[in-house]
């Protein structure tokens, strides 16, 4: 790939999703775009990109979305953003509510990937948060721009990779295995719906309203500094006032928004909206 097409295609790619390939991920970007190439039989990038310039669009991102973005996730991933969560922030948000009422806390795991990330969080409130609130009705959104990890989250069903941080206690409660395989039992299937979201549209973004938290860990890694802003910004609006934004071990809102207060807790920090 000449980097006269890779710019053209990194175009085409950042402008439909605001995902950004830096000059030294051109090698990156052309093994992943190869399996499209061969799947519509194209033989090289001038003619993908002339077949997506003239009406191959609409078919064709969702194939090369899923075919770009990286999917490497498993459970119990951030241990200390999991007990702040358990320990602090849910609890914290629920007593701001107390006054007796059924009351919905909303959760948004957002880039969740294949699903371990939101299954985490609902086997933790499942097995230590529901029976001591039980007003509180739980709801927790998972979404992703890749539409083959989406239906992979539905599923269910893991490898040793994903369970590996698992502590045996809930790999007993809440999987069942078969062969190499774990299967998430139905209690936590059901406390998490999925569904394929770009966070670069800011039309779609719209309808993800009313958030408690929102968490987007190892997401803004992948976008500029503007995509970075927007992308903030949409989440900003999607908390309700009171809410937190937690992102990954490393990543931070620092150079991005002033727009969140941050909050510390033991070994991890949330952005809080006021």
């Amino acid at each position: 790939m000449t980097d006269d097409y890779f710019s053209k295609l990194r175009k085409f790619i950042y402008e439909h999703t605001g995902i950004f390939f830096a000059d030294s991920k051109k090698y990156l970007l052309e093994s992943r775009i190869s399996r499209r190439l061969a799947a519509l039989h194209i033989p090289d990038v001038a003619e993908y990109l002339s077949y997506l310039s003239n009406g191959g669009v609409s078919n064709e991102l969702t194939h090369l979305v899923n075919s770009i973005t990286i999917n490497e996730t498993f459970f119990f991933r951030n241990e200390p953003q999991l007990k702040a969560l358990e320990t602090s922030i849910i609890p914290a948000i629920i007593n701001k509510r107390a006054d007796g009422t059924q009351i919905k806390l909303k959760i948004w795991s957002a880039a969740c990937s294949t699903g371990e990330e939101p299954y985490t969080i609902a086997m933790i409130i499942h097995d230590k948060l529901m029976q001591r609130h039980p007003s509180v009705n739980f709801e927790i959104v998972g979404t992703d721009i890749n539409t083959a990890v989406i239906e992979a989250a539905r599923r269910g069903i893991y490898r040793d990779y994903s369970v590996k941080n698992v502590p045996i206690y809930y790999q007993q409660k809440y999987f069942s295995k078969d062969g190499e395989r774990y299967i998430l039992s139905d209690d936590i299937l059901e406390m998490v719906q999925f569904k394929s979201l770009n966070l670069f549209d800011r039309q779609a973004m719209k309808g993800m309203t009313g958030f408690d938290i929102i968490i987007a860990a190892n997401v803004l890694i992948y976008f500029d500094i503007n995509s970075k802003q927007t992308v903030v910004t949409s989440f900003y609006d999607s908390l309700n006032s009171g809410g937190f934004l937690l992102l990954g071990f490393s990543e931070t809102l620092y150079g991005i928004s002033q727009a969140f207060k941050p909050v510390h807790f033991d070994k991890t920090i949330a952005y809080g909206k006021e």
